[in-house]
């Protein structure tokens, strides 16, 4: 269930989708999440299908070595902003169900613990090269 309001008052400011290196089936998506409602919001899933499977990630250090794991749920007070960036949250997306093109988009779904929803479109951009 999409509520129209909710759908509005939660702005997507920025956001991409990066195609996978050659030979890979594992990719990265990032996105800027403003939430103008006056209520909490819990992100707790993210679904596309252009993806067998997308899941929150984020990178912790620990014992002095960056990591990435899986987050169960990401919080958003009213008012915030939530950034998926390089280096911090993030969304992983395995295994493309469609040829992914530079310039072009895909969809993914926020899925939130009230049982609403955001699409998003973001586009493809690459992956650069370190």
């Amino acid at each position: 269930m999409t509520s129209t309001a909710f759908a509005t008052e939660l702005q997507l400011t920025q956001g991409e989708v990066r195609v996978p290196m050659p030979g890979r089936s594992v990719t990265a998506g990032y996105f800027t999440l403003v939430n103008n409602t006056t209520a909490a919001v819990e992100l707790v899933k993210a679904s596309s299908p252009a993806f067998a499977r997308v899941e929150l990630h984020q990178h912790i250090k620990q014992d002095d070595v960056m990591r990435m794991v899986e987050v169960e749920a990401i919080s958003l007070d009213p008012g915030a902003t939530l950034v998926f960036q390089p280096g911090g949250l993030h969304l992983m997306l395995f295994e493309p169900q469609i040829a992914l093109t530079v310039g072009d988009s895909v969809s993914v779904t926020l899925h939130f613990a009230d049982n609403t929803t955001k699409e998003l479109q973001l586009p493809l951009t690459a992956t650069p090269r370190r």
